[in-house]
């Protein structure tokens, strides 16, 4: 990322963070687009948005929040880089939601929730039953 008009320190913490990600040069797909808005004769001669589309997982970023393009494609590369990192971590809290839901599905009833249980079966069971000498009474009769 040579030519980058930012501080070495914010250079090099990006690409600890990009190589952390996994997220390599040559995946990404550069492009410099003419970019529109205030700024003047200056905006309409250089083509100071940035494009870039990290080609394994097809994110997409644009930025042309400032005039120089080199502090633009500082901007992109972090904005890619904390989407693909958001990406990440939605992924694996998806993850941890799935084993912690079959965790608690596997898990035992505690006593008090198994005596509820059975008590809520036992009124079901004494309610179809006497439904069904009901029935057994109005057939006799009829």
């Amino acid at each position: 990322m040579p030519g980058f008009k930012v501080t070495r320190k914010k250079e090099t913490g990006l690409a600890l963070k990009m190589r952390q990600l996994g997220i390599r040069e040559s995946d990404l797909c550069e492009k410099f687009v003419r970019s529109g808005g205030a700024g003047g004769q200056k905006t309409n001669k250089t083509s100071s948005c940035v494009y870039i589309k990290h080609l394994p997982t097809g994110i997409e970023v644009k930025c042309q929040r400032e005039r120089s393009q080199s502090i633009n494609r500082f901007l992109a590369r972090r904005n890619l880089a904390c989407k693909i990192e958001n990406m990440i971590m939605r992924r694996v809290s998806e993850e941890k939601k799935r084993i912690s839901k079959i965790r608690r599905q596997k898990r035992k009833r505690s006593k008090r929730a198994k005596e509820k249980m059975l008590k809520d079966k036992m009124k079901q069971a004494d309610k179809k039953k006497s439904r069904s000498y009901a029935r057994a009474i109005s057939l006799n009769d009829g």
